[in-house]
């Protein structure tokens, strides 16, 4: 039997979401509280790793398991052994076809940032910060021309597996409540660091340092060492996969943070 779960988590305290040496990850954790419930060890496949210090409003994964137990038993009883910051949100079968990475045709990802002379306190860890003032037109205008099929390269980490680097990228969205700016992108998939790396090159057209075309000539030259800074991952969010509704999962829902901003 194939089971996805629906999992949120806070990435301050753990080591990203991918199984390590040593310990310490979201994998880890979620994996070990599968196993007190299946009776053994139960791997997970994720729809998308996240590094450390980034959170999760819906990241889905799936397991495949011989042990039968209640939907509720994936959902509270797996809970019931996870850390503080990790919490299986739903539970549901779904068709040994269904593969919580290969079968997404999209993925989401929300970017908060905290804008005031002070750091945070209360958000800390859970937004990113920029202290001097910024044009959300200017933002706007400039993540535009984000939206379409491009080769993103100027804002791929190093590191980056990823076999290209041409990415469609469906919604690339800044808005502005109160104090905190949020930026909202959803595309084919992402490369390593795109999202932090966007919000960097955003921020620095904000503040003034680069005009909106900026991002055009970014996107043409193809030269991660011409964008901006890599922004921090304390307000990054992974808000999901998105699926073809045949599947019949839930969507994706961050009712939390919608509520909080609107």
């Amino acid at each position: 039997m194939r089971i996805a779960l629906g999992v949120e988590y806070c990435g301050t305290a753990f080591r990203g979401w991918q199984s390590q040496a040593g310990g310490g990850t979201v994998q880890d954790a979620l994996e070990a509280a599968l196993a007190r419930i299946a009776g053994g060890r139960t791997g997970v496949l994720c729809a998308g790793r996240t590094d450390a210090g980034v959170h999760a409003t819906q990241q889905v994964v799936h397991f495949d398991t011989d042990a039968e137990r209640p939907l509720t038993a994936w959902v509270r009883g797996v809970n019931s052994h996870l850390p503080d910051g990790v919490a299986v949100r739903w539970a549901q079968p779904v068709d040994e076809a269904f593969h919580a990475r290969f079968s997404a045709r999209g993925r989401r990802y929300r970017y908060l940032l905290l804008n005031r002379p002070q750091r945070p306190a209360l958000w800390q860890g859970r937004v990113g910060w920029f202290h001097g003032p910024l044009d959300l037109a200017a933002m706007q205008a400039a993540a535009a021309r984000l939206l379409g099929e491009h080769d993103f390269s100027a804002f791929r980490a190093a590191e980056c597996q990823a076999k290209s680097p041409i990415k469609t990228m469906t919604q690339a969205m800044v808005r502005q409540c109160g104090s905190l700016f949020v930026f909202d992108f959803e595309a084919s998939a992402f490369l390593h660091h795109m999202v932090r790396n966007l919000v960097g090159t955003l921020v620095y057209v904000g503040k003034g340092a680069q005009p909106a075309g900026w991002v055009d000539a970014l996107l043409q030259m193809k030269d991660r060492k011409l964008a901006a800074p890599t922004f921090s991952p304390d307000g990054l969010y992974f808000r999901g996969p998105v699926y073809e509704a045949h599947w019949g999962l839930p969507e994706g829902g961050d009712e939390f943070l919608d509520g909080v901003l609107t």
